[in-house]
C-alpha cells in the first residue's frame, strides 16, 4: 500500500542515523547472498563516519532520507560532475545508492526517490539518470525496469575479495 513520503536533505548532524540505516538497509539486502567476511569488508569501508563526512561536504554529492510514518524509511544517495562513481558525464545524474528497509519495501518509496531524482536531473537541465545494480539482485532489477531504466552496460564491483558485476541502467529525464 502505497504511503505518503517527506524527503529530507541528510545534513552532517544526520551522520549517525545515516551510518546505522545505510548498514542496516546494506545488510538486510545482500547478507543472505554473499559471504559475512566479505560484506563486513565492504561496510567497514563504505559505511564510516569520516567516509560519510567526505561525501557530505562533496558538493557534487546528496544524500536524502524517505521519511514514511514519521520515521526513516529509507535514503538516496545522487551523485553529480565528478562525483560520479564510472561515467562522470556532466549531462546525467548517478543514483549511487538507493535503499529501503524492509518494513517499507512494497509501499512505492523507491519509486517516489526514483521520481525525485528524476526532478533533480530535469531542474539541473540533465538528460539522464543512471545507476549500477548487483546482477543477481532480480528484484531490484525488475523494479528498475518497470520504472523506465535500460541496460547500457557493466563494471566490477568489489565486495570485499569477491569481484562482482553490476549492471549499468539508465533512464531519459
Amino acid at each position: 500500500m502505497p504511503v505518503a513520503v517527506e524527503i529530507k536533505r541528510v545534513t552532517i548532524d544526520d551522520i549517525e542515523a545515516l551510518l546505522t540505516l545505510s548498514r542496516k538497509t546494506f545488510f538486510d539486502a545482500f547478507l543472505h547472498r554473499n559471504n559475512p567476511a566479505d560484506m563486513e569488508a565492504y561496510a567497514s569501508t563504505a559505511f564510516t563516519v569520516t567516509r560519510f563526512q567526505e561525501e557530505l561536504i562533496n558538493p557534487h554529492s546528496e544524500f536524502y532520507f524517505a521519511i514514511a510514518d514519521n520515521a526513516l524509511a529509507g535514503y538516496i544517495k545522487l551523485n553529480f560532475n565528478a562525483a560520479q562513481t564510472d561515467l562522470q558525464d556532466n549531462n546525467a545524474l548517478e543514483v549511487e545508492r538507493i535503499y529501503i528497509l524492509q518494513q517499507y519495501q512494497g509501499r512505492q518509496i523507491g519509486k517516489h526517490l526514483l521520481d525525485f531524482a528524476a526532478e533533480k536531473a530535469i531542474n539541473n537541465g540533465l538528460s539522464y539518470i543512471w545507476l549500477g545494480v548487483w546482477e543477481h539482485n532480480a528484484k531490484a532489477i525488475s523494479f528498475y525496469h518497470n520504472n523506465g531504466f535500460t541496460q547500457f552496460g557493466s563494471h566490477p564491483f568489489r565486495l570485499g575479495n569477491d569481484e562482482q558485476t553490476d549492471i549499468l541502467m539508465k533512464k531519459k529525464v
